[in-house]
């Protein structure tokens, strides 16, 4: 008797590893509280409400009819404006509505720009510590995560010169991520100016991931001047994320800044993916990114004040050297050498119910380090580190 055949599943899906927050989280179910209630510094998420205004918008939003429809592919054109005249203010540069794509979340801004500039066998550059998602995306469509390592002695900034020697006729892009996750580390503007014009040079396209742009410390205000360059559109995206700066990260809203003739393209595949991005957030965010400037200011001070507090509170850990900090992260390694950083990860949330991420979770060669987002806890959570990593031991 003949058995049936099984169907198989996609086998680019199936060897991706499974999503590693939700892994993670599961060790703190075993932790028995001894040391007081469990700090999970896991996932970049903002510890803050949206603005009530921005609140009693939406609410208002999602009850209109009108919204409930179908809205524009590239996103509603009230959005793709305002976004477009902030970004010309931010920049000191010309960015038009059509150069604006809005998206449901950067993770859909990033699929949809891969998807638009690789094909499979194709291969794009991803500096590691590299943000976990985007190296599953670019698995799942079979585009090589060609990584390009970032060191500490550097300030871990990739360098140019280690992307040239990496870059061949399958290379499609360069990806950068600043302020960084998992690192925090900010890159200057000459490095990333630098990496803009090994992209001209070589006929390939610059995606730069600005997610945590709103963070940046104080005094650093302008992170680059690529716009304004005129030919930027040729060889340059721009990746964002309203979710950290408005405390919206359940209703998904990201945006591409690129060319017109790119972000044509990319709506072919946003058609398929999202047809159009959520619309109730759209109808209240160019009110918000107009009024809470210094809603967004203030939240931008408190983050980096508990960068410091964080800093502050594990100075007195001496086995553990902060390798690097910024914009809601901090880059711990750790002191157990005969250990995997899955191992400290799991036994710090297990024993003393502090969740980080292990750095293996970000690319190869990062099993000497943890992840701490501490964006979502207040300072006097942070404080309470000190106690959780003194003693403790592997």
């Amino acid at each position: 008797m003949r058995s049936t055949p099984s169907p198989i599943l996609n086998p680019l899906v199936t060897k991706v590893g499974s999503p590693p927050i939700p892994e993670a989280r599961a060790w703190l179910d075993r932790y028995d509280g001894a040391h007081g209630p469990a700090i999970n510094l896991s996932q970049a998420v903002p510890g803050n409400a949206p603005h009530h205004a921005f609140l009693e918008r939406l609410s208002a939003a999602s009850g209109s009819p009108d919204v409930a429809r179908y809205g524009a592919i590239e996103g509603d054109g009230d959005l793709r404006a305002a976004y477009a005249a902030d970004l010309s203010r931010l920049y000191e540069a010309r960015i038009e509505p059509a150069d604006i794509a809005i998206t449901a979340g950067c993770n859909m801004a990033f699929f949809a720009t891969v998807m638009t500039l690789a094909r499979h066998g194709d291969a794009v550059l991803l500096p590691t510590p590299w943000y976990f998602n985007y190296q599953m995306t670019l698995d799942m469509l079979g585009v090589d995560p060609r990584a390009l390592r970032c060191l500490e002695e550097e300030g871990y900034a990739p360098r140019v010169e280690d992307a040239e020697l990496l870059i061949d006729e399958k290379v499609k892009a360069i990806v950068l991520v600043t302020p960084n996750n998992p690192t925090g580390a900010v890159y200057p503007d000459h490095l990333i100016e630098s990496f803009a014009d090994l992209c001209r040079r070589k006929g390939i396209y610059l995606v730069i991931d600005e997610t945590y742009r709103d963070f940046l410390p104080s005094g650093v205000n302008r992170p680059h001047g690529l716009f304004a360059n005129p030919t930027w559109r040729d060889t340059v995206v721009q990746l964002y994320s309203f979710s950290k700066s408005y405390a919206i990260p359940g209703h998904r809203m990201g945006a591409i800044a690129a060319g017109p003739s790119l972000i044509g393209q990319a709506a072919k595949i946003l058609d398929c993916l999202q047809i159009c991005p959520p619309r109730p957030a759209q109808t209240v965010l160019p009110w918000a990114i107009e009024h809470l400037r210094d809603w967004r200011e203030e939240n931008r001070v408190e983050i980096n004040r508990r960068a410091s507090v964080f800093q502050a509170a594990m100075r007195s850990c001496y086995d553990w050297d902060i390798e690097s900090a910024g914009a809601y992260f901090a880059y711990l390694r750790h002191p157990f050498a005969d250990h995997t950083a899955q191992q400290v990860a799991e036994r710090l949330a297990t024993e003393r119910g502090v969740l980080c991420l292990p750095g293996s979770y970000f690319g190869p060669g990062q099993d000497n380090n943890l992840r701490v987002a501490f964006g979502n806890v207040g300072a006097e959570v942070l404080m309470d580190l000190t106690a959780r990593f003194k003693g403790f031991s592997m």
